[in-house]
């Protein structure tokens, strides 16, 4: 099995415990895993001279242009990100799963903020009035401010 390599559509934190988890599997020492980690970095990303700790990796692959397109990117598909009910053919497990990775990608941590993306996502069904509500979430947005986490 070959390990992909560092290329910039992967969030690197990600990337890198998947890597040290694959290097440690393969009973790589230590001090081998982060030369190989390196060499796993696609050369298009220019990296420091100087990497001696996955933490230092980490935070260059986090500098590097390739990691602001891609939260930026990941940004712009949680803002298109619509969820569709089981009675129209759509997956709630499969729309909170894409949900959760595009914040995480996008490094939205805050919950308010998720709670807006989420609600947005949301699909809007006109009411008796005519006017656009969220009907069968309401008792989501009376619970609103008990959310946690999502």
């Amino acid at each position: 099995m070959d390990f992909p390599k560092y290329d910039g559509n992967i969030h690197p934190d990600e990337w890198i415990n998947d890597i040290q988890k694959y290097l440690r599997f393969l009973n790589i020492n230590d001090g081998d895993c982060l030369k190989i980690a390196i060499s796993f970095v696609d050369p298009i990303i220019t990296l420091p001279n100087r990497i001696d700790s996955f933490e230092k990796l980490r935070n260059a692959l986090r500098e590097d242009i390739s990691f602001k397109v891609f939260k930026c990117t990941n940004k712009k598909l949680l803002e298109l990100l619509k969820y569709i009910p089981e009675k129209e053919g759509g997956n709630t497990s499969k729309f909170i799963s894409n949900f959760r990775k595009l914040c995480y990608n996008s490094e939205i941590n805050d919950i308010g903020e998720q709670k807006n993306y989420f609600c947005y996502a949301l699909p809007k069904l006109s009411n008796v009035n005519g006017n656009n509500c969220y009907d069968y979430f309401l008792e989501f947005i009376k619970r609103w401010e008990k959310i946690k986490s999502m």
